[in-house]
């Protein structure tokens, strides 16, 4: 096991040599250059994703070429940001058109769409440009061989990122069409477990297209957008759940690969590290799982198949990154925009429920766990894991751009014990220790078979601590 991380890990700092020598480099940048617009594209909203790129287009262009811009009397750059969008347009086609698709044909959409931009505006654009210009814009008249190395260089780009999201299995392969979520039309069984978050009423779905929404007999409306409900008020987005969530808006879609390639440069198992933490968790075939703050959905990868999900977040963009996870994994879902505070689901309507990654700066914890007390059944093991104080202050406190989120703190993040209420049973922490480092904790404990009325909060029988 040790001598294949040390693989991981050299092969993790050669490509990382490689992908940062694209930028001092063409020869190498040009291919770089393409696989990581193509994952960059992939992983953001499609005006995030079109004004990024445009910016990483035309920002280096305009500085290696400023000495020809006052000889152009403007137009230079208008051409300039003209061939800056017709470099992205490929980007945005894909990003459009493979969401429709999966296997082999993922990767088609780019190159096809290189190759088509490049024909058509090389027949209208490239002839205007003066021979300084020309150079900037990929809107050139194609040869053949040109044509084909075009074409060559997009698919690797393509295919390496397809690769690279499915960790380099080929499994379903040959398939075209990605598996669909199931229309709100036919799940008339997941609508009987929903309730409104403020009224507690049973809800029922009412509209057509894109005015479907789930409304109340109290008179409330709940609209779906991008096929997940949307629960959120505006009291959900105030305090520490306002503060964070920005943060998970705008690191959703590049969360798990960013976690993924420390845990390959640092030497980490991540596999193993997140089924340490899942283990204790009584998983049966068939059973109704939820899993409050899901974000990218990455704990559903290694749960059984064979179970109904279900998954909560106050972040849309991390919602948006877990339908297409769970798309390259060939699995159905169902996802709500919410806040955990104040789940929208009926009294003990799931056999397992567990949370990861978040509560450590909830507004109200202890709402929160209460929550997810009350949906679960009777009899059923609740997990709840974050990161620890350790972790915390090492990781997310020394990257200049999450430190500003965790400025001002006063209390240190720590298992929520003491907000267990004291009916449950077995309740146990313990915190992991990854790679020498103490990183992580998860607190498990038991919902009572009886139907006594639990406390809002109070400490726990603490059975064990590790």
């Amino acid at each position: 096991m040790q001598a294949r991380l040390r693989i991981r890990q050299v092969l993790g700092w050669t490509v990382t040599a490689i992908f940062a020598a694209g930028f001092f480099f063409n020869p190498i940048g040009q291919w770089t250059g393409a696989i990581m617009g193509v994952w960059f594209a992939g992983t953001q909203n499609l005006r995030r994703a079109f004004l990024w790129l445009l910016a990483i287009a035309l920002i280096p262009s305009a500085i290696r070429h400023w000495r020809l811009l006052p000889a152009h009397h403007g137009s230079g750059a208008t051409l300039l940001i003209l061939a800056a969008v017709i470099g992205v347009l490929p980007f945005l086609v894909h990003r459009l058109l493979s969401e429709r698709l999966s296997g082999i044909a993922w990767t088609l959409p780019f190159p096809l769409a290189s190759l088509a931009v490049a024909w058509m505006a090389g027949a209208t654009i490239a002839a205007q440009l003066s021979p300084e210009f020309r150079a900037l814009s990929v809107a050139t008249a194609l040869t053949p061989g040109a044509a084909l190395r075009v074409f060559f260089v997009a698919w690797f780009a393509a295919a390496v990122v397809w690769l690279w999201d499915r960790e380099f299995r080929l499994a379903g392969a040959m398939r075209v069409f990605a598996m669909r979520p199931t229309p709100w039309s036919e799940q008339a069984d997941t609508i009987a477990l929903l309730r409104s978050p403020v009224t507690r009423t049973p809800l029922r779905l009412a509209g057509e297209g894109h005015s479907m929404h789930l409304e109340s007999a109290a008179g409330e409306s709940f609209p779906i957008r991008d096929n997940m409900p949307v629960f959120l008020r505006p009291e959900d987005m105030t305090g520490l759940n306002r503060k964070y969530n920005q943060l998970y808006e705008t690191i959703g879609g590049f969360y798990d690969d960013s976690q993924r390639v420390a845990c390959a440069l640092g030497g980490m198992d991540r596999d193993a590290y997140v089924r340490s933490y899942l283990e204790p968790l009584e998983v049966k075939p068939g059973d109704r799982v939820l899993e409050t703050s899901v974000g990218t959905g990455l704990n559903f990868k290694y749960l059984p198949r064979d179970i109904q999900r279900f998954g909560l977040d106050l972040s849309r963009e991390m919602l948006l990154r877990c339908q297409s996870n769970l798309r390259r994994w060939d699995m159905q879902a169902d996802f709500f925009v919410g806040n955990a505070e104040a789940l929208p689901f009926a009294d003990e309507s799931f056999d397992i429920v567990f949370h990861v990654g978040g509560i450590n700066f909830f507004s109200d914890r202890a709402t929160a766990i209460a929550e997810m007390i009350r949906v679960a059944r009777p009899g059923s093991l609740l997990l709840i894991a974050d990161e620890t104080e350790e972790h915390v202050k090492e990781a997310y406190e020394s990257i200049p751009y999450t430190r500003e989120f965790f400025k001002g703190r006063t209390n240190a993040v720590s298992a929520p014990v003491d907000l267990i209420p004291a009916e449950m049973e077995d309740v146990r922490v313990k915190i992991l220790d990854v790679a020498g480092k103490k990183r992580f904790y998860y607190l498990t404990f038991r919902k009572p078979r009886s139907a006594a009325p639990l406390h809002a909060a109070g400490p726990g029988t603490m059975a064990a601590v590790k």
